[in-house]
Order: structure tokens, then C-alpha cells, then sequence
């Protein structure tokens, strides 16, 4: 275990090392691209965090080959670097990723040309053996070699562009790569003791695993709102990458029969497990695909319809957009690990509480709004101008024209309804040419006088 964690480490002291170096080079030479009309963030920032997150893991990489046996004179990974192809196919296909990343970043490629990249390194894997031989269900062994290379380049792609759909939150990404790929590691470390010779106590899948999260960990303080550095698709897609190469890499080497469980679902965990920590980029792409191919557009057309803008749009602030996302990664992916240590039932209750307290929380601001709004719609449309609180109604032709302002708040609701309270009396009745800054008094503003009022 110690050696896993002093991969980690090495990959988070590099990859927060250059993190900094490219939010200062990226500020001083304003190689920040212009702000898109999906984009949530307000002023120009750097996207180079995925060249530092994958300096990190390559210098993690190559310290585990060739620094660990020195320090411990014993080559612990020393199975895991038997094939070098593996992990030289790996580096490949990483840099590959982070190339076009960067150029899209910089420059803002077509999706063909980013889409053909990313089948260019999903098959450089499967082309040096790093593919799925067998599904994880009872044994079932994929016949075909053009078939299990086909099934690979295509899992990669899509969670490699699952991952890359849900990046558009400062630490999104970055937070639920560590929650999700900590339970995996997890997984794959207890059945790296329990499986026997099938299954190492040193892996490539759990070694990519704690690189990754390190790489993340080291990039996450620059990228914590409000962000300074963003990963850009190179670190994105370079995340969907690893995930994916995990991923395939344990669950075409275990056979479950050997796990030794005396429950069923414990043995569909291989392929659970990948679904569930990626339950939240998947969903966001199925949907996204859905989204845009019914509009007659490419499945890959950029829009502002993903999940955390409607989070957004909902009324949740940016922190507290993030932190959904985690929870419900966290809610799914720890469930699907709980079988392993609990009776179903349990987990089944687990599962059901966590669901319902993150659909909870996530629906909140929808009565928080319709709250304000029956509080605006029941008082007087002149009580409502006075207490300076119209643009909450709907229904009417101010509530309308302020329909592109923010979503209330709670503290919005809190105005909202003080302010009603405290009007008291008939409001008076406004000229038409009084405008709303006259009809609401301010610190800096003194009431119409009777006079200037005939004038």
C-alpha cells in the first residue's frame, strides 16, 4: 500500500508544481482562450492543467519502474512492467490525448478531428493487449479479437467523452476523479488479496488508479472555485482515458468465480463498479447525445443544456452544484462497494437514503423559487413594484422581461418576502412616467416632493 500512496504523492507534488507554472506562464503570455456563451466563469483563464496533471502521472509512472526497486530492493511492479507494450501504449495514447487537447484548447478544433484522435489512441491500447478479453458474468469470454478491439476503442471514446461533458464547473471533474477512482482503488486493492495469482497485490489497474488520483489531488487547489487554472479537454479527456484503461484493465483479468463470494451480486461488481463511478458523466452524455441528435445536430454541437448548467439554472450556486455532483458519485459508487462488506439489504437501504437525500437536495431550489413566486403573485401588484420585488413573478410583463436574471435565491427569498411584509398600507398609485428607480426610494434618492410631482 505504501508504494501506492508514494506514486500518488509523486504525481500530486508534480502536477501541483506545474499547475502553478502554467497559471503563470498561461497569465503572463494570455494563452487563456476567449469565454464561450456555454461558459460559466466571467473572465479569461488558462486551460493548461491537463499538461501538468499528465507530467505528474508519467513522472509517477517512471519513478515506480525504475526509482522503486532501488529505494526498496525489491521490484514490487515488477509484474505490472513485465509488458512494457502496456505501459508504453498507455503513455502513448495519454500523450496523443493531451496533444489534441491542448490544440483544442488553444485553437478550437472540429470534432471530427478530435473524435478521430481519441479512435486513434483508444486502439493504440487495444492494439498492445490493453483491451477486454472477458466480461465480468459468469465467465463469458469475447470470442472475437476484431470484436474485443471494437468493444475497447469504444468504451474508452465514451467515457473518455463522458468525462470530458461534465468539465464545465470549477473542480468538477478533478472532485469526482478522486471520489470515483478512490472507491476503485479500493475495489481493486481488495481483490488483489483475495483473488490469488489471477490478480497480483501489484496491478496496473490500481497502479493507474493512484496516479491518477494523485495527478488530480496536485491540480484541484488551482482549480477550486474560483478556478485559475482550468484542465482544458487535455486533462479532461486525459481523465476519461485512465478511467477507461482501469477500468478495462480489471475487469478483463478477473475471473469472479474465484472471488470467492457466496452472494451473487458481489460477482457483477467488475462491471458494476466502472458504471457506477461514471454514473454521473454517462448519464450527462446519454443525455446530451439524445439531446442533440433529436435537434438534427452533431452529437458532439457544444450547447448550455448540460447537467450542472441546469443546476445553475435551477437556482443552486456554483459551490453547491459541485458539491451535488459528488454526493450522488459518491452515493452510487460507495453502494456498489458496500456489497462486498455488507449483506445486500443493507446496502440496499444505504443506496435509498443516499438517493433520496441528493434528489432532496437537488430539487430544493425548485420550491425555494415557487415560494418567492406565490409570495410576489398573492400580494398587489403595486405592493409588489413598491417592495422593489415584480421581477419574481411570472406571470406578469416584468416577470417576463426579467426572466434572464438569476434564479432566486435564499436569500432572494428572504428580501422577497421582508420586503413584502414591510409595505404596509395602499401602495400609491405611480404615473405611468415614473420609472421603477423613482418608484422605489433609496438611501441616496429622497421621495418625489408634492411639487415636483405636478412638474
Amino acid at each position: 500500500m505504501r508504494y501506492y500512496l508514494l506514486a500518488a504523492a509523486i504525481s500530486a507534488v508534480v502536477s501541483f508544481a506545474l499547475s502553478v507554472l502554467a497559471w503563470r506562464l498561461g497569465t503572463k503570455y494570455r494563452l487563456a482562450p476567449k469565454i464561450r456563451e456555454r461558459d460559466v466563469h466571467t473572465n479569461p483563464t488558462p486551460r493548461l492543467g491537463g499538461v501538468a496533471m499528465f507530467a505528474g502521472i508519467v513522472i509517477a509512472l517512471l519513478a515506480a519502474w525504475f526509482v522503486f526497486p532501488l529505494i526498496s530492493g525489491v521490484d514490487y511492479f515488477r509484474l505490472v512492467f513485465a509488458e512494457p507494450g502496456h505501459i508504453l501504449a498507455i503513455l502513448g495514447a495519454a500523450f496523443i490525448i493531451v496533444v489534441i487537447g491542448v490544440v483544442d484548447d488553444l485553437w478550437d478544433l472540429d470534432w471530427m478531428t478530435k473524435l478521430a484522435g481519441q479512435i486513434i489512441a483508444a486502439g493504440l491500447l487495444a492494439w498492445q493487449g490493453v483491451q477486454l478479453v472477458s466480461l465480468p458474468i459468469g465467465g463469458i469470454t469475447i470470442g472475437s479479437s476484431y470484436m474485443s478491439l471494437i468493444l475497447t476503442v469504444f468504451a474508452v471514446v465514451l467515457v473518455m467523452n463522458a468525462v470530458n461533458f461534465i468539465d464545465g464547473l470549477d473542480g468538477l471533474v478533478a472532485g469526482v476523479t478522486i471520489i470515483a477512482n478512490g472507491v476503485f482503488f479500493i475495489y481493486s486493492f481488495i481483490l488483489s488479496s483475495s483473488s490469488g495469482s489471477e490478480f497480483e497485490y501489484f496491478n496496473l489497474a490500481a497502479l493507474i488508479t493512484a496516479v491518477l488520483i494523485g495527478a488530480a489531488v496536485g491540480f484541484l487547489p488551482l482549480n477550486w472555485h474560483p478556478a485559475r487554472l482550468f484542465m482544458g479537454d487535455a486533462g479532461a479527456l486525459l481523465t476519461g482515458l485512465l478511467m477507461a484503461t482501469s477500468a478495462v484493465s480489471v475487469t478483463g483479468a478477473i475471473n469472479p468465480g474465484a472471488t470467492d463470494k457466496s452472494t451473487l451480486l458481489p460477482v457483477f461488481i467488475p462491471i458494476l463498479l466502472p458504471l457506477a463511478i461514471l454514473i454521473v458523466p454517462l448519464l450527462d452524455f446519454s443525455l446530451a447525445v439524445l439531446r442533440r441528435v433529436s435537434a438534427g445536430k452533431s452529437p458532439f454541437s457544444a450547447d448550455r443544456k448540460h447537467l450542472h448548467h441546469r443546476l445553475l439554472d435551477m437556482g443552486h450556486s456554483h459551490f453547491h452544484a459541485v458539491l451535488i455532483f459528488y454526493g450522488w458519485t459518491a452515493v452510487v459508487s460507495v453502494g456498489c462497494l458496500l456489497f462486498f462488506f455488507l449483506p445486500p439489504r443493507w446496502v440496499v437501504v444505504f443506496l435509498i437514503a443516499g438517493l433520496v437525500v441528493c434528489a432532496a437536495i437537488t430539487l430544493a431550489p425548485l420550491s425555494r423559487r415557487k415560494r418567492v413566486e406565490m409570495a410576489v403573485q398573492n400580494a398587489p401588484s403595486a405592493t409588489a413594484v413598491t417592495a422593489g420585488v415584480e421581477q419574481y413573478d411570472p406571470l406578469d410583463q416584468a416577470g417576463r422581461r426579467a426572466s434572464a436574471s438569476p434564479k432566486p435565491s435564499r436569500d432572494d427569498e428572504r428580501i422577497a418576502v421582508t420586503a413584502l411584509r414591510n409595505v404596509t398600507g395602499p401602495a400609491p398609485v405611480l404615473p405611468e412616467t415614473v420609472t421603477r428607480s423613482e418608484a422605489v426610494p433609496s438611501e441616496k434618492q429622497k421621495p418625489l416632493t408634492e411639487t415636483e410631482r405636478r412638474a
